[in-house]
């Protein structure tokens, strides 16, 4: 009878745990379920950018020669024609004194054969006009007389004669003043001798004006690579300067990004070494083309206030720009999309009646974790997580908590990656 007993209670027992394993069965598992909420929803890039200026020379030697003063150090401040490096020039000035003089002596003997020439041409043409004078006055003394019968038409053609020679002397005279005035033989060489002393006086100053190294506009030294007694030569950059301008900014942004920047979007910036020290930039510019073997393209910043002090060219920061903003949206995990999304719609799970449903939405904004449910859904429904499930099956919702802004339940925690060798992360930021 006692083993009877036992017998009934095991199958007993049998038949409740099968009574129960069937419950269960009919109810479905338990499956992580979120709730959709509304919450302010923020999407960043996070990338690295360098502190870039305007534009950066290098300034060199056109000549050979021994530095005699380098008057500036890497960190000072120039300004436009300052005198930065200055070679020996004894032989060039002594180059320009035998060119002036030489010069002198061109102009001296140029004006000697001026002046020698003018005197005899004016005095020439002095006695022409005097004869002409003569002559003409010959002629009316001859005219009074043939008239009266004195003299005979033999002598008036004789004083008519007279005068047409002294005109032509009076005209070859002052052909001759006019070709000494122009240019004579003698004085066209003067001439060329005078230009080519000008030209080489002029180079002469050329010459030594180039043993002061200046600067091209105001800057500020970055690199020094010279020192007083060191031979240089053309083509070697002696000084690197940094011209004055507005300091920018310059990042190489993965390309993948580029339908997110836009010129005028604000960024935080930020140094390593100042981390306390943030301070904001805004896009000044988008490069029109894709460096194609990083596959990056440039963006520039420029800083919204006065450089701060310890920024120096080259320092590397961290910059993240606010690419889109909503206030307040219907926020969802990205993990609860079932499936590619294609374009912007998408399918989730929800449980109705105990079981899973698909349901089409319409999304907007995209971070890295979560997505803007635009029409579908409404503020607190439950949303399925889990991709093991399938449409139809029985489920039970078990709740889990999440905050927008933090990672998703059921998927990893995605935080700030960098992009490759672009240097660019896409970061996302909820619940500001």
């Amino acid at each position: 009878m006692k083993r009877r007993w036992i017998a009934w209670g095991l199958a007993a027992a049998v038949v409740a745990v099968g009574v129960a394993v069937g419950a269960v069965s009919l109810r479905g598992p338990l499956v992580d379920a979120v709730v959709v909420q509304s919450a302010p929803l923020v999407r960043t890039l996070q990338f690295s950018a360098r502190v870039a200026t305007l534009s950066r020379v290098g300034v060199g030697s056109t000549l050979t020669g021994r530095v005699a003063q380098v008057r500036v150090a890497e960190g000072a401040q120039v300004r436009q024609g300052d005198v930065l490096v200055q070679l020996e020039s004894d032989e060039l000035r002594a180059a320009l004194a035998q060119a002036v003089a030489s010069e002198r002596q061109a102009q001296a003997r140029l004006t000697g054969l001026r002046s020698s020439g003018r005197t005899a041409a004016q005095a020439a043409s002095a006695q022409a006009n005097a004869t002409l004078q003569a002559a003409n006055a010959s002629l009316a003394r001859v005219q009074q007389l043939v008239a009266d019968g004195f003299y005979s038409p033999a002598q008036l053609d004789e004083a008519r004669r007279a005068v047409d020679v002294a005109r032509a002397q009076q005209l070859s005279a002052q052909a001759q003043m006019q070709a000494n005035a122009d240019a004579g033989t003698d004085v066209a060489q003067a001439q060329a001798q005078l230009a080519l002393a000008q030209a080489a006086t002029v180079a002469a100053q050329a010459r030594l004006a180039q043993t002061a190294l200046v600067a091209p506009a105001d800057a500020r030294v970055l690199v020094r690579a010279v020192e007083p007694g060191q031979i240089v030569q053309p083509g070697k950059a002696l000084l690197s300067l940094a011209l004055a301008g507005p300091t920018q900014l310059v990042a190489q942004v993965d390309e993948r990004f580029l339908d997110q920047l836009q010129p005028g979007q604000k960024a935080t910036v930020v140094a390593d070494a100042f981390a306390g020290q943030r301070f904001t930039a805004r896009v000044l510019s988008i490069a029109p083309s894709v460096d194609a073997q990083r596959g990056a393209i440039e963006v520039k910043f420029a800083l919204e206030q006065q450089a701060p002090g310890f920024l120096r060219e080259d320092m590397t920061l961290s910059v993240e720009v606010e690419t889109a903003r909503r206030e307040s949206a219907l926020v969802l995990p990205l993990a609860a999309l079932r499936g590619a999304v294609a374009g912007d719609a998408g399918t989730v799970l929800v449980l109705q009646e105990g079981r899973a449903q698909n349901l089409q939405v319409r999304l907007g904004l995209r971070t890295l974790d979560a997505v803007e449910v635009l029409d579908g859904l409404k503020e607190g429904d439950a949303v399925l997580l889990g991709g093991a499930m399938q449409a139809g099956d029985r489920v039970r919702a078990r709740m889990v908590e999440w905050t927008a802004g933090a990672a998703a339940p059921g998927a990893a925690a995605q935080g700030k990656g960098q992009g490759g060798d672009a240097g660019s992360a896409l970061t996302n930021a909820m619940g500001r």
